[in-house]
Parts: C-alpha cells; sequence; structure tokens
C-alpha cells in the first residue's frame, strides 16, 4: 500500500473533531427556505438567455427603486469613487475606531426619522453599527441572553431568524404562535400562552422579538398592539426587539407605528427594556452594502454593543458615500414617496394578478411579499402535502416560493411570494406561469370527481 493511500484509509477512520457550532443542525440550511435558492442558483431565469429557468420569488430584495439610487450616485460620482485624489482618501484607508463615523451616523438618524414619517426622533450616540440587520440581531441576542436562554418571536416569522439568534448563541426561539382567524395578529393570550411554555419547560424567557412590518404577512402592527406587547414586556420584566428594517416600505408612512412612538407617548419610561434594529437592505434596497444598526434606549446595551461591533464593521468609504446620501434631504424625502408608491403599485399588480386565477392573498400594506393562501389545492391540509405543493412549484412550475413551514407557521397551506426583486415584465411571467399550474390542478381535480 502506497503512503497517499494510506492517508486516504487513515483519514476515514477518524476525523479532527470540531466545535458544536460547527456540528449544530440549527442554521437551518437544510430547510425548503434555503433549497430554492440553491434550486434557483443552479438554472436562474434570464428573458434571453434562460427563459425556461427559475425565476426567484423566495428573495425579499427591493429593486423596484434601484434607478432613483443610481441616479443619485451618477449625480454624485465623486463622492461615490472616493479615489485618491479625493481629499478623504487618506482619511477613509487608515483605521477608524468602531463608533463609525458621525456624519454616517447622524445620516442614519436622519434617514430612520424619515421612514417614519417625522414622527419618532433618534440620536446619533445611540446608533451602534453592524454588518446587516442579521449581525445585529445576532449581536443582540448575545448580549440580551445566555445560551439555553430563549427569545419569544411570533408565527410566521423570517426564516433566517433560526440562524441570526440561535446557530452561534445557543438561545431557543419559542414561537408565539399566531393565526388566521385575526390576520395573524399578535394576542396577549398568544404571548401568555408562549411565556407559560417555556416556564414549563426550565427555559428562562429574556425577550421578545417583533418584526414590524411583519416578514412574512406584510403587514404592520397597530399602536394598540404594540401598546400590548410593551405592556407584556414590562409585566414578565424582558427585553424587547423591535426589528423595523421594512419601515420605509410601508405603502403609506400613516400606517406604520414604530416603537418609539409609543416610547415617547408614554415619556420613555419603560425605554431601558426596548431595541430597535434597522438596515438599509430593504428601503433603500442596498443588501450588499451590509448596514445594520441597532438602537438602544438602554446604555449599558449601547456601550456593550459598540464594544461588540469590532467584529461587524462597515468600510470607512461605505459610510462616507451613503452618510453624503442620506443627509441630502431633498433625495431621502423624494425616495420614500417613490419607493412607497412603486412597493403598492407592484402589491396591487401581484394581488390582482393571483385573485384573477383563484388564489387569495392576506391584505397587506408593506413589504416586498405577499402572504398567499393555497391551501384549497392541497390534498389534505398536512405538512408533506404543503411540501408537495412548494416542490411542483420549484421543479415543474419553476418559480422559487417560500412554505409556510420555513416561516414557522402554525397553519398549513400559506407561502410567501416576492415581488420586488425582479421587472415587472418578470413578474407577468410569473403570473403566467402560476396560472398555467392553476389551471393544471384544477382541470386534474374535476377529472378525479368524474371519476369518483
Amino acid at each position: 500500500m502506497n503512503r497517499e493511500n494510506k492517508n486516504i484509509n487513515e483519514e476515514a477512520n477518524y476525523s479532527v473533531g470540531l466545535s458544536r457550532i460547527a456540528v449544530s443542525e440549527t442554521h437551518g440550511e437544510d430547510s425548503p427556505y434555503f433549497d430554492g435558492w440553491k434550486a434557483y442558483d443552479e438554472n436562474p431565469y434570464h428573458e434571453l438567455k434562460n427563459p425556461l429557468g427559475v425565476i426567484q420569488m423566495g428573495l425579499a430584495e427591493n429593486q423596484v427603486s434601484f434607478d432613483l439610487v443610481e441616479e443619485y450616485m451618477e449625480q454624485h460620482s465623486k463622492t461615490v469613487n472616493c479615489g485618491r485624489n479625493d481629499s478623504n482618501f487618506r482619511e477613509n484607508a487608515l483605521f477608524q475606531d468602531y463608533h463609525g463615523l458621525l456624519s454616517f451616523r447622524k445620516g442614519m438618524a436622519s434617514f430612520m426619522e424619515e421612514t417614519r414619517g417625522g414622527r419618532a426622533k433618534f440620536k446619533a450616540e445611540r446608533i451602534v453599527l453592524t454588518a446587516g440587520s442579521t449581525a445585529a440581531n445576532e449581536l443582540l441576542t448575545f448580549i440580551l441572553a445566555n445560551p439555553g436562554d430563549s427569545l419569544l418571536v411570533p408565527t410566521p416569522y423570517y426564516p433566517g431568524f433560526d440562524r441570526d439568534l440561535s446557530w452561534r448563541t445557543g438561545v431557543k426561539i419559542i414561537p408565539v404562535h399566531c393565526n388566521s382567524s385575526n390576520n395573524f395578529k399578535i394576542t396577549p393570550q398568544a404571548l401568555e400562552s408562549a411565556y407559560n411554555k417555556a416556564k414549563s419547560m426550565n427555559i428562562k424567557v429574556k425577550g421578545l422579538l417583533i418584526t414590524n412590518p411583519s416578514n412574512p404577512l406584510g403587514m404592520t402592527i397597530c399602536r394598540a398592539t404594540l401598546e400590548e406587547i410593551l405592556d407584556f414586556a414590562t409585566r414578565k420584566n424582558i427585553h424587547l426587539i423591535s426589528d423595523e428594517i421594512y419601515s420605509g416600505s410601508t405603502f403609506s408612512s400613516s400606517e406604520f407605528v414604530s416603537i418609539a412612538e409609543v416610547l415617547e407617548s408614554q415619556d420613555y419610561k419603560e425605554a431601558e427594556r426596548v431595541h430597535i434594529v434597522y438596515s438599509l437592505s430593504k428601503d433603500l434596497g442596498l443588501p450588499d452594502f451590509r448596514i445594520g444598526t441597532i438602537y438602544s434606549y438602554n446604555d449599558k446595551v449601547v456601550t456593550t454593543a459598540r464594544k461588540m461591533s469590532s467584529f461587524t464593521l462597515i468600510s470607512s468609504q461605505t459610510q462616507q458615500f451613503l452618510a453624503s446620501m442620506l443627509s441630502d434631504k431633498s433625495f431621502t424625502t423624494n425616495y420614500v414617496r417613490i419607493n412607497r408608491e412603486r412597493l403598492k403599485q407592484r402589491y396591487q399588480m401581484m394581488v390582482n394578478g393571483l385573485r384573477n386565477i383563484g388564489i387569495e392573498c392576506l391584505e397587506g400594506n408593506a413589504g416586498l411579499f405577499c402572504w398567499i393562501n393555497l391551501n384549497s389545492i392541497l390534498k389534505e391540509a398536512t405538512r408533506e402535502y404543503e411540501s408537495e405543493v412548494w416542490r411542483l412549484i420549484l421543479e415543474e412550475v419553476k418559480l422559487n416560493v417560500c412554505p409556510g413551514s420555513s416561516c414557522h407557521c402554525c397553519e398549513v397551506g400559506w407561502f410567501r411570494v416576492c415581488f420586488a426583486n425582479m421587472s415587472e415584465q418578470t413578474l407577468v411571467v410569473a403570473l403566467e406561469r402560476m396560472h398555467g399550474f392553476m389551471k393544471r390542478r384544477n382541470i386534474r381535480r374535476n377529472d378525479s370527481c368524474m371519476l369518483s
């Protein structure tokens, strides 16, 4: 036996051990949510080059107003390029502390106020910068909870939370089950039930995380419900994280109420337990710029988050460019207004197209997606048949959508379908494909009824 074969055999007999995180299955990558992405990556749709490919409707990305950002970049090319002749080149190239550029933090505070219609105020000194909202949510979880503790999260929720909140932190997610009888509204009863379930399992609850507007529902949380949620967190003496990354993607600014507004109306009495997560990935359509923020009313959380943010910094060049953009009031006001109008128009196009083929959607007022009900085409109301329909849509119809099971929805038959990450022409193709799928399903059903 030669040395090479001997080494191969020895490696087959044992392997070097890895950490618990490395071998953990809590990342969630084996879910349909990620499987659909892989299928798209292997066979992406292109109008000319690959018209039979998979259309990506599982990615919540905002491309409807990207032309406005591109126009700004063209008009401010010197700021964007930040080349060697730029007077700030040396400053941006050398080390910056993890507080980030003050000009950028001021710009972020200003834009957060803009997306909330000016009804909430934010201070630059309370903004902690992170490389996207994924890092912000994980960083907050590290700060607020210990391994083995838990966070309450209302369902259905963003599939990535399994990774963001649990994978590396060791913190458990306790689902707060909401249902369609009241349009998946978060109720005091549902919160109490989830809290008591954790208590019965001897799991300490350290916080409650909400998304407002909701991903995947595409709905905002009303002020009365937010007040109930804050009251619940106060009574249980736990933290409240409000993920508001779609706050500028509501179809009207008046339809969104930030937890910051509720705190202000109550003279910030319980503010120290409240933390807001925001990013520019959705509202401004810049996901790969990796811009996230934590805004906390708790001094200790701000200090600790700033220390930990050294693991998830944003480049100074990116900060400088965006500081200029976010501080340009004429640009941000115009962008937010047009973006809301375009998202509403695209949403209506999606909803009307689906209703024309017999598919109902939860009535939404925000976000980049629809929450659609395909329960009527399931053979039985089970996860197995929901998975079967998802796979048919992916493999035969060539549409990547996200099944409710990936969002931990307690009811079967719901799917999240994104509409803002493609052109209108591609959306028309997607709706035509869905129409053909529903037509074939109805023909099969009628044939089955005739045979029986």
